[in-house]
């Protein structure tokens, strides 16, 4: 019974999401103690959902945080937020924190990096950023905001789908029907992004359809796409019964098929980060940008030896500062330790705000990233608390937001105001965050 209930989680319609996780919510809780998930002191500010690219929708996405153990957990989609309402809905079901935002590629034009490769391995002069702590009462003037940027990559999204149908033909597929498959599988008719994990989705699928899967899927893969497979991915293609086979399937053409059919986007659907910084600064919520770091050796093996950010760091962490960024958002498991103790010193030196949390969009990752309970990243944690904290009191009154020139904590540095603000963050009840203004004391 709880399996078929979970399933539902996943179901198209929101209100069913929702209705199933409360279902579910009862049954654990109701249970024996050993049936209850464990709680650990882990949280996650940057998990991605159906509204992107993702298996999970925000409902599920809660219920696998709160499975997980984890005490707070944060949507974070590519061009979108219409699943932000749907996730702080889900985690007060199951009582644990929400914090929502989203992610977007913007443009460095005009900046002292100009021209340069940031953290974006497809594009020079473009780099990610995320927007962390938009308050709820703030999301329609974000979707607002970014629907011209949907409409500029959907543009894009067209042509490289033109790109890969006058390859396919040749490999006596018919041509993959943008409304169809792309946009039918998204959930862009509910303000979601499209990707190119989207188009890539579909082109996994007719390759499953001409070949089947096994051996001749990987003949196809390397007779026709020039990929050559580790032994370890040959394993995941050759068991037909593989869970998990269209993500395998969808993670090797992302790596070694898109720069095929790869076409730069321009700067409509990339924005200006002075335009992109001045806005979420206007909503008072937190422009972060998205450190990647040079890869050497990667401490998670999952990223080629390429070169970022880091040989010139210390111009850009004071130009992020200049621009109007008020944070750097990293994940722990990805660099070194040398590599995030620069950076947390350059944060430092800057009062920039350092926030943390793993990319998650496929089913393979685990929601747990037990790095973030070591000593030296325990601040991470103290920093998701604040973030929440202040998302919460932005909501109740705009001044309170931990960067606004109004706060009343405006005379204190930003170490101090992320203490105070964590350990309010930590008291909020969870199931009732909208009542956050009983626990403000200063």
């Amino acid at each position: 019974m709880k399996d078929k209930i979970i399933q539902e989680l996943n179901s198209s319609n929101k209100k069913s999401r929702l209705f199933g996780l409360e279902k579910i919510y009862q049954l654990i809780e109701i249970g024996t103690e050993e049936e209850r998930f464990k709680k650990t002191e882990e949280v996650n500010n940057h998990v991605h959902t159906i509204y992107s690219f993702s298996p999970y929708s925000p409902s599920m996405t809660a219920y696998l945080a709160w499975k997980a153990g984890l005490q707070a957990v944060g949507i974070m989609d590519h061009d979108s937020v219409s699943g932000c309402k749907e996730l702080i809905e889900a985690c007060k079901i199951i009582g644990i924190a929400s914090a929502v935002g989203f992610e977007l590629r913007v443009n460095f034009s005009g900046t002292i990096v100009e021209g340069r490769k940031l953290n974006n391995p497809d594009s020079k002069n473009i780099g990610y950023i995320a927007i962390h702590g938009v308050s709820e009462s703030k999301l329609p003037e974000v979707k607002q905001f970014l629907n011209p940027i949907q409409i500029a990559r959907n543009k894009r999204n067209k042509k490289i789908l033109a790109k890969l149908n006058n390859l396919i033909k040749n490999y006596g597929m018919e041509e993959i029907d943008f409304n169809k498959e792309i946009y039918n599988i998204s959930r862009a008719k509910e303000g979601g992004s499209i990707t190119e994990r989207h188009i890539l989705y579909a082109f996994v699928r007719k390759i499953i359809q001409k070949t089947g899967k096994g051996e001749k899927l990987i003949s196809f893969l390397k007779d026709n796409l020039d990929i050559v497979l580790s032994e370890k991915i040959k394993k995941f293609l050759l068991d037909e019964n593989n869970q998990f086979y269209l993500y395998d399937l969808l993670g090797i053409l992302k790596s070694f098929f898109l720069d095929k059919i790869f076409i730069q986007p321009d700067y409509d659907e990339c924005i200006s980060v002075y335009e992109a910084v001045k806005f979420s600064n206007s909503i008072n919520a937190i422009p972060a940008y998205a450190y990647l770091g040079d890869v050497t050796d990667s401490p998670t093996g999952d990223k080629k030896a390429e070169k970022f950010e880091d040989d010139f760091l210390e111009e850009l962490i004071p130009e992020l500062k200049k621009i109007g960024f008020k944070a750097i958002t990293y994940m722990p498991q990805r660099n070194t330790l040398k590599q995030l103790l620069r950076l947390q010193r350059l944060c430092k030196k800057y009062e920039l705000m350092e926030i943390s949390g793993v990319d998650i969009n496929s089913p393979r990752q685990s929601f747990n990233y037990v790095i973030i309970l070591r000593p030296e990243f325990a601040h991470l944690i103290e920093a998701t608390w604040a973030l929440i904290a202040h998302e919460k009191l932005t909501n109740y009154d705009e001044k309170y937001a931990l960067f606004n020139n109004r706060n009343p904590l405006k005379g204190k540095s930003l170490k101090e105001r992320i203490v105070i603000y964590s350990e309010i963050g930590s008291r909020i009840d969870s199931r009732h965050p909208e009542l956050v203004y009983q626990e403000i004391n200063f």
